[in-house]
């Protein structure tokens, strides 16, 4: 059975994060005193400790979730054979280094110039994002593009029914009552610093872009599936580009998943704090087996079986 390894993006995190997997293996623990090195502040101390106020900054959220997640690949890397892989958002970054398109260290420093910029432009330019629950894609398209107060456009596909708008602060807020009254079961604002995957994010992609464009890419040894098409890229400078595109374009995380069960993957694991990905993977999919890893206790559970 062909499985797929899925990477987590913000809104995952949380204080105590990574903690007990650096408590009780070395490698972890290395692992995780290497991004304090690159990153020259101590990470894990906001991970482990908080507060809350401070890890959701973007600037801190980005690294944090990454450098969890990397760890636990590292920990799972060789009892956990797998054919494809995915992220969603700064999820991709831990994709490409699952399937050795970067480094490790590469891509801490990418990351953490990510949320450095995507937190500066949250800071200055007032962006917001709301979830959309009950509608059709087609319809919140239909929605976004007859807004005219400001930019409002679809950042997330995340399921069926599921989708994230992201824009002009003011403008995303007046929206939401039309939202609703087209029929949306449910609308929620959600607890952000900026317009991610939207075109104010464009003086943000710009500097990401000429970070990218320096640093080391490799061809994949494995499938990834890209957030901007939702489809395959192995070639080194085509995961460029779509690494590039993906801060203001929206994320395909559903036509991801159909994809990914075209190909005939049936089973798919979440590497990273929390199960979101799963719970998206459950609403979108069927007939497919689900599991995450998140703590130590998980981790042993798998390193002990034979």
């Amino acid at each position: 059975m062909k499985t797929a390894l899925l990477f987590s993006g913000q809104g995952s995190q949380y204080v105590g994060m990574a903690s007990d997997i650096y408590a009780q293996f070395e490698s972890a623990k290395n692992l995780i005193d290497r991004a304090d090195e690159v990153l020259g502040y101590s990470l894990s101390d906001i991970c482990f400790n908080g507060p809350i106020e401070t890890l959701k900054e973007t600037r801190y959220t980005q690294p944090a979730l990454f450098v969890h997640e990397i760890a636990l690949l590292q920990l799972l890397k060789d009892k956990v054979e797998f054919h494809a892989t995915a992220g969603h958002s700064l999820g991709e970054f831990s994709a490409l280094v699952a399937a050795k398109v970067l480094t490790f260290e590469d891509a801490l420093q990418l990351v953490a110039l990510r949320g450095k910029l995507m937190f500066e432009i949250g800071t200055n330019q007032p962006g917001a994002m709301a979830a959309i629950i009950g509608l059709d894609d087609s319809k919140v398209e239909e929605l976004c593009e007859s807004i005219t107060d400001g930019i409002v456009v679809t950042a997330n596909y995340n399921s069926p029914g599921q989708v994230v708008i992201s824009g002009d602060a003011e403008a995303v807020k007046n929206s939401l009552t039309s939202f609703k009254e087209a029929g949306a079961r449910m609308v929620t604002e959600l607890p952000v610093s900026g317009a991610f995957h939207s075109p104010l994010m464009k003086p943000a992609q710009e500097q990401l872009a000429q970070a990218i464009n320096a640093t080391p890419f490799q061809d994949a040894i494995k499938d990834v599936y890209c957030n901007v098409s939702g489809t395959i890229q192995t070639n080194a400078q085509d995961l460029r580009v779509s690494l590039i595109n993906q801060l203001v374009s929206p994320v395909r995380w559903t036509q991801t998943l159909v994809n990914m069960q075209r190909a005939e993957i049936l089973n798919y694991i979440e590497i990273g704090p929390k199960n979101v990905l799963q719970g998206l993977v459950k609403r979108t999919l069927q007939q497919v087996t689900i599991s995450g890893f998140d703590t130590a206790e998980q981790v042993r559970r798998v390193l002990q079986s034979e």
